[in-house]
C-alpha cells in the first residue's frame, strides 16, 4: 500500500494531539502527580525539563520538515542507510513515526497503572513503551542519516531533531528515568 505525506501529516497530528491529551489525563488521574518523577530529582529534574523542550523542538523541526519542505521525491527515496531506495520512502517514515508516537501516548498511563496497581509485569509494560518510543527515535534518526548521505536538502536539521529528540527519549526518560524509578 503507498502512503501519501497528506496521510503521514493527519496521522501525526492525530496521534501527536494524543499523545499530548494522554499527559494531561495521565496526571489528572494521579493523586501525587510528582510521582512520576521517581527517583528523578533535583538537578537531573531540571536537565529533564529543559531538554523536554530541546525535544519538542527537534521533534517539530523534524516533523516540519518531512512533511512540509522537503521535495515529495526526496521523501519517497527515504531509506534505511544499508539499504537502497525503492520509492517506499512514504512508508518507512509512517513507521517510524508510529513506532515513536503510538509508545509516546502510552507511556503516562502505563506509569499510572503502576504506581496505581504495582505489580510484577508493570515495571515491563512501562520500560517496554519507553523502549518502543526509542526504537521509533532511532528509526527516524536513521532515516534522516540517509537523507544526509543522500545530500538531500535540510537532512542536516533532520539529524538535529532526531538528536535532540534522543537525548530526552532514549537518554532522559529510557535510561536515567527507568534506572532511576523506584520499581
Amino acid at each position: 500500500m503507498e502512503i501519501s505525506r497528506d496521510q503521514i501529516k493527519i496521522f501525526t497530528i492525530v496521534v501527536g494531539g494524543l499523545v499530548l491529551a494522554s499527559y494531561v489525563w495521565g496526571v489528572s488521574r494521579l493523586s501525587q502527580p510528582s510521582d512520576l518523577w521517581g527517583g528523578v530529582t533535583g538537578n537531573l529534574q531540571r536537565f529533564s525539563v529543559i531538554f523536554m523542550f530541546v525535544a519538542a523542538i527537534g521533534y517539530l523541526v523534524y516533523w516540519w520538515i518531512t512533511l512540509f519542505q522537503m521535495d515529495s521525491g526526496d521523501i519517497a527515496n527515504l531509506r534505511w542507510p544499508w539499504g537502497e531506495s525503492d520509492n517506499r520512502g512514504t512508508n518507512r517514515l509512517l513507521l517510524s513515526f508510529a513506532i515513536f508516537l503510538i509508545p509516546s501516548a502510552l507511556w503516562i498511563e502505563s506509569t499510572g497503572l503502576h504506581l496505581r496497581n504495582p505489580n510484577d509485569f508493570t515495571p515491563f509494560l512501562v520500560v517496554g513503551t519507553l523502549l518502543l518510543a526509542s526504537i521509533g527515535n532511532i528509526m527516524l534518526g536513521l532515516l534522516a542519516l540517509s537523507a544526509y548521505q543522500d545530500d538531500v536538502p535540510r537532512a542536516s536539521w533532520l539529524l538535529f531533531g532526531a538528536f535532540a529528540l534522543s537525548i530526552q527519549c532514549i537518554i532522559n526518560d529510557l535510561i536515567i528515568w527507568s534506572w532511576k524509578f523506584p520499581w
